[in-house]
Parts: structure tokens; C-alpha cells; sequence
């Protein structure tokens, strides 16, 4: 089970990163709190503060087409929230 999925890339996590020295993962849905931890500080080889988890629920939809009704949903997902101490920061960007 890997528990780093990939970072999350958006403008709200970059001005997080920038601010407050925050980056937001998506993960493994069973991973918990230590183990998020764990495999930051492992693959990018920084300290770990604080970790925040959140799960996001499916997003469900429906269309009506000549057929009859369609319904389907999204992927239940997990998304970390990992607070670095001060010092430490991870750059995405270098390796692009």
C-alpha cells in the first residue's frame, strides 16, 4: 500500500505552502495519521509538525438522455494537510 498518492497542485494549497508552510497530499484512503506522517518525512526528508485528514465524499451525478436516466459518481478519496516545522519546506516545482 503506498501511502502518498501525489501533492496537491492547487492555487489555494500553493498560497497555503507559501503562508503558513503547509502542503496538502492526496492519500491512501485506509492510511492514518502516523503513517501519512512517516512516509513524508521519508520521501522528501523534512520534519512533520501536524497532520490534518479529511475524506471527500463522492460527487454523484445524473443526466437525462434518450435512453433514460444515467447516474453515476466519483472515487471516495482521502487528502492529507501535513504542517512542516518551521525551516523545513518541500519544492515541487525543481524536478519537473
Amino acid at each position: 500500500m503506498t501511502i502518498l498518492i501525489k501533492p496537491i497542485i492547487t492555487e489555494k494549497a500553493t498560497i497555503d505552502a507559501e503562508k503558513f508552510n503547509r502542503y496538502a497530499f492526496s492519500v491512501h484512503p485506509k492510511a492514518n495519521k502516523i503513517q501519512i506522517k512517516e512516509a513524508v518525512e521519508a520521501a522528501y526528508g523534512v520534519s512533520v509538525a501536524k497532520v490534518r485528514t479529511m475524506n471527500v465524499h463522492p460527487e454523484r451525478t445524473t443526466r437525462y438522455t434518450k435512453t433514460g436516466v444515467q447516474t453515476g459518481k466519483t472515487n471516495a478519496t482521502k487528502k492529507a494537510v501535513v504542517q512542516l516545522v518551521d525551516g523545513d519546506i518541500i519544492d515541487f516545482y525543481t524536478n519537473l
